[in-house]
C-alpha cells in the first residue's frame, strides 16, 4: 500500500522559495502568475493493508518528523 503525503505553508506563513519562483516565472516571461506557494511530496510504501490503520500511522510520522506543524499543514492520501 502506497501513501502520498503533501506538505505545504499554512496559509498566512511567508513563502521566500514560493515568491522566489514567481519572479524567476515572471523574468521568463510568464507574467501571469500572481503568486506560488511551494511545497513538497512524500510518498511511502507501507506494509499494512488497512487503509484506515496506514493513515493515522502516516499521520503520526508527519506529527512526529515529516512535517513541522507549527508552520506546515500536511494533507494523507492512501493510493
Amino acid at each position: 500500500m502506497k501513501a502520498r503525503v503533501t506538505i505545504m505553508l499554512k496559509d498566512g506563513v511567508l513563502d521566500p522559495q514560493g515568491e522566489a519562483i514567481r519572479h524567476a516565472l515572471g523574468g521568463l516571461g510568464f507574467a501571469g502568475v500572481s503568486g506560488v506557494r511551494q511545497g513538497k511530496v512524500i510518498e511511502l510504501d507501507l506494509a499494512s493493508g488497512d487503509a484506515e490503520a496506514a493513515r493515522a500511522e502516516v499521520a503520526r510520522m508527519c506529527e512526529g518528523l515529516l512535517a513541522n506543524t507549527v508552520i506546515e499543514k500536511y494533507a494523507v492520501e492512501i493510493v
